[in-house]
């Protein structure tokens, strides 16, 4: 009889809670997208912010080296091999150290680099479980010649076992 009592009594809270759900809870905060859409993802319209501070942060640092111009530091963000699509248009697939090769001969075309990253968003394709850091800046480039460059950039950062597998860049000039 007390066992009989407290299994009803278990399952009466689990019910309470069930009930008391609200819209702070994160399965009531989950949408999912109208049935009348005119598109269906075709990669992923499954999407939370789940991804960790330190991959954030690994990719946070990672711009602020390029900006230090510590290819080094910037080298121990990426996975041994990385697929990169540039904003030219190019899509490179290479080892980490030659794509720090590649960027490093850019970067030491520049005599300075200013970053004001305006902002930043994590997200996690649950159906896919791969997360990415999406990031929205403005670069200056001072290059050693005098020319200064500036632009608007849109960045996506694929981020898996804490290292940058994969990186797409698009970029606005700025006027």
């Amino acid at each position: 009889m007390i066992i009989c009592f407290g299994i009803v009594a278990f399952m009466s809270c689990n019910s309470d809670k069930d009930k008391k759900a609200g819209p702070e809870t994160p399965a009531a905060t989950t949408a999912t997208p109208p049935a009348d859409l005119p598109y269906k993802a075709s990669y992923s319209s499954n999407w939370s912010t789940d991804v960790s501070d330190a991959d954030l942060k690994t990719v946070l640092q990672s711009y602020k080296d390029w900006a230090d111009g510590n290819l080094t530091a910037l080298g121990a963000a990426f996975a041994d091999t990385v697929d990169v699509e540039m904003s030219s248009g190019d899509h490179l697939h290479k080892s980490k150290d030659d794509l720090m090769k590649f960027w490093g001969t850019y970067r030491d075309s520049l005599s300075s680099v200013a970053i004001d990253m305006e902002g930043w968003q994590k997200m996690y394709a649950t159906d896919k479980k791969e997360a990415y850091i999406v990031a929205w800046y403005k670069e200056t480039d001072t290059y050693k010649t005098g020319k200064v460059d500036s632009a608007s950039f849109h960045d996506i950062n694929q981020v898996k076992d804490g290292k940058i597998v994969w990186y797409s860049q698009y970029r606005r000039p700025l006027k």
